[in-house]
């Protein structure tokens, strides 16, 4: 993938939470950013959040980088988001758009974002969802909008309208960005910059698969012939 030249009109942020592949997406020229969840942390093994993310800010000072608050309480979140924003320039909080038990998380964002601190919401997937949030955001400070595409298509609902239509909800706020969350193939790299969304996150699984952006289906139908009798082959297998 070190051929890969990103002259596509959107933002790549690298998904994960294993701080040697962190760090070597961060060294890409192509990656804009990076986002992780606490999922991806305990995921990957990690026991100390506030070392692992200090860690990962220290290695990677230089492009933006989301880490979520974890409390389910809304003054906790606030107090978390405002320690988490303190390890890093390049840090922005995320909130998700509700607590577990469904209660709207908008007072913090609009106490935090009124603080200064650059915020992603998450786990968005609804334009009323995108409204509420536009509503809570101080127009002057960073935001990311991560809306769950991938998660969205898994239900069988087809997310770009409600891309689109988010895309049209944030226009009023010039320091709001939309990010295409949760992609299940790379194919959606290219859907998300075909309705002009600003990022998408994606695990290295995806974007290693850009590497074959271009590759002639011909060679790929025989690579994939050739994959299939040599795995036969190696596997042993007859039919007497």
């Amino acid at each position: 993938m070190e051929h890969f030249n990103n002259s596509l009109g959107i933002k790549l942020f690298a998904d994960g939470a294993d701080l040697k592949s962190m760090i070597e997406m961060a060294s890409k020229p192509y990656i804009s950013g990076l986002t992780t969840n606490p999922t991806l942390m305990k995921k990957a093994g990690v026991s100390d959040y506030v070392k692992f993310a200090k860690e990962v800010i220290r290695e990677i000072p230089d492009k933006p980088i989301s880490f979520e608050v974890f409390s389910d309480e809304l003054e906790e979140m606030k107090v978390q988001a405002i320690k988490i924003a303190s390890w890093g320039q390049n840090v922005n909080v995320k909130i998700p758009i509700t607590n577990t038990k469904g209660i709207n998380t908008s007072p913090v964002i609009r106490e935090i974002t009124k603080l200064g601190v650059k915020v992603n919401i998450t786990a968005v997937m609804t334009l009323s969802q995108v409204s509420r949030v536009m509503l809570a955001l101080d127009p002057g400070i960073e935001c990311f909008i991560s809306v769950f595409a991938g998660r969205i298509a898994d239900t069988g609902v087809n997310p770009i309208p409600i891309m689109t239509d988010s895309l049209e909800e944030i226009k009023s706020n010039p320091s709001a960005q939309l990010i295409w969350a949760s992609p299940r193939e790379l194919l959606n790299v290219f859907q998300a910059e075909s309705i002009g969304c600003h990022i998408i996150t994606a695990t290295n699984d995806i974007l290693k698969k850009l590497e074959l952006v271009g590759y002639d289906l011909d060679k790929f139908s025989l690579d994939t012939v050739k994959m299939f009798f040599n795995d036969a082959v190696e596997a042993g297998y007859t039919i007497p």
